[in-house]
């Protein structure tokens, strides 16, 4: 299966501009001949958790109606974002949706960063889904640090794990470049990591958003400063 990863620069707390590009992001994907795409970590309103934390109004659904024109994209896209729970605050929740808009599953983060526990409300379980004929985990940022986590994925049989991301310059370049290579030979995972580019709330995302074979082998990689798709085959 070739899948992509997408890297792009958020329009802060603007929901309809994020879809836009998006969904014209899912598109470049789908022309490389890709099946899924990932965006990064809160792709939907770009990391701005002050907006998100005073605005319920960047909080959405999965049936979220702004959501329409990625649903409708014709490719597989694993987007991230701020979603209702219920309670006075968000999760930091991955939508997958299938080549036709169902929804194929939900996964909320479970390990919080220091400054979003006072944002969002962890997530409880694990991630999983089937496409394709492939197995995928899911992970976000944070959850990709606790081997426990992706351990479980691979106990399950799951063969790709698929990570949605900030990693911002100076020391998240390094942590990128360690952690995920790390997860694919530790673990035996295709391993896809898509990260932002550019300013995200108080960070600057450092790119290189990318693929990596299990074992370890870098299969693709992005720019560091460059909105862009790249894919690489799994499986």
């Amino acid at each position: 299966m070739k899948i992509a990863t997408a890297q792009f620069t958020c329009a802060p707390a603007d929901i309809s501009a994020n879809v836009r590009l998006i969904a014209s992001l899912a598109g470049e994907a789908r022309a490389l001949g890709a099946e899924l795409v990932v965006f990064p970590e809160l792709a939907l309103t770009g990391y701005e958790l002050e907006a998100l934390r005073a605005r319920r109004d960047l909080w959405v659904r999965a049936d979220d109606p702004r959501l329409d024109a990625v649903r409708a994209s014709g490719v597989a896209t694993v987007v991230n974002c701020a979603a209702v729970t219920g309670g006075e605050r968000p999760a930091i929740e991955t939508l997958v949706f299938g080549p036709d808009g169902e929804l194929i599953t939900t996964y909320r983060k479970q390990h919080l960063f220091e400054h979003e526990q006072d944002v969002f409300v962890a997530g409880q379980h694990d991630g999983r889904f089937e496409f394709g004929g492939l197995r995928f985990a899911l992970a976000t940022c944070f959850d990709n640090h606790f081997s426990a986590l992706v351990s479980r994925g691979a106990a399950e049989g799951c063969q790709v794990h698929l990570a949605s991301s900030l990693y911002g310059t100076g020391g998240g370049v390094e942590e990128l470049a360690a952690v995920y290579p790390g997860i694919a030979k530790d673990f035996g995972l295709h391993v896809v990591v898509a990260n932002h580019v550019g300013p995200a709330g108080a960070w600057t995302g450092c790119g290189r958003s990318a693929v990596w074979a299990a074992g370890g082998d870098l299969l693709a990689q992005a720019d560091a400063d460059i909105p862009m798709v790249v894919t690489a085959e799994v499986g």
